[in-house]
């Protein structure tokens, strides 16, 4: 081994100074050690930058505005169907309120009444109030009678409701088949009638 102050002589053989290796480089967002590839290469820089660093935030105000407008179209469906089954199930209500009203008298006993309340002026011109009276006593009815309604059919057309109720009176031993149909644009008056025993 030569000495650093002898001079260099042919054939003799120069020695690099050993150096310590240095240590892997660590880049910026990274809690270790860099990855360091074969023969000590870096990795090259993914699509986004240095490796490690996160994807730059895409603006979502275009995903946001769409979920509103899809957020807005369904509010108002749902709205629309509460509407739709709310005005539904009040002129079914109404419907059911006004032919329970009307049976009840009339199974009662109090046809004169029923005539006077729920009938609509031009059935009062076809059926004269002796005729519906002596129509209903033959039924002869009591108050062990219970009308059930199976059929309620309600709808509106150029401002006038209609109210189409049809069921059963149950009285011991007999049924009476019954079919009103109610119309009128706020008060509405029975304009067709059937009660008669079931066959």
């Amino acid at each position: 081994m030569s000495n650093p102050e002898e001079p260099y002589q042919q054939g003799q053989r120069l020695e690099a100074p050993q150096q310590p290796p240095l240590p892997p480089q660590q880049l910026p967002g990274q809690s270790g050690p860099a990855y360091q590839g074969p023969a000590g290469t870096y990795p090259e820089p993914g699509p986004f930058g240095l490796p490690g660093q996160q994807p730059p935030v895409k603006s979502r105000r275009k995903l946001w505005i769409i979920l509103a407008g899809i957020g807005g179209v369904l509010l108002l469906v749902v709205l629309g169907i509460i509407i739709l089954i709310s005005v539904v199930g009040s002129a079914t209500n109404q419907a059911r309120g006004l032919a329970d009203g009307f049976t009840r008298l009339v199974i009662s006993g109090q046809s004169s009444q029923a005539y006077d309340e729920y009938l609509d002026p031009a059935l009062k011109e076809q059926l004269s109030k002796e005729a519906f009276i002596t129509g209903v006593g033959t039924l002869e009815m009591n108050a062990q009678c219970k009308p059930s309604y199976n059929d309620l059919r309600v709808g509106t057309e150029n401002g006038v409701k209609t109210a189409d109720v049809a069921g059963v009176i149950t009285c011991e031993g007999k049924e009476v088949d019954l079919a009103y149909r109610f119309e009128g644009t706020d008060d509405l008056k029975m304009t067709e009638i059937k009660l008669r025993p079931k066959a």
